[in-house]
């Protein structure tokens, strides 16, 4: 891992728990979901452009996707 995938990491975990509580407080099972995936896909991608990729489609989809 290189420096740049640490901080992506450590960028869209920490969105993704900011996703993941207000999923929760709000009852949003969409944000509750994007919000977990942030958490969690950093330890499985190792490539930056695709780490980039993944967390802004991740951040993006409760704007899109309501249930």
């Amino acid at each position: 891992m290189d420096t740049w995938t640490l901080m992506l990491g450590l960028l869209f975990s920490s969105i993704g728990m900011g996703y993941f509580i207000y999923g929760k407080r709000q009852s949003n099972l969409v944000a509750l979901c994007s919000g977990l995936a942030l958490m969690i896909y950093p330890y499985f991608i190792d490539n930056r452009y695709a780490a980039l990729c993944i967390g802004v489609l991740l951040m993006a989809l409760p704007k899109f996707i309501e249930i």
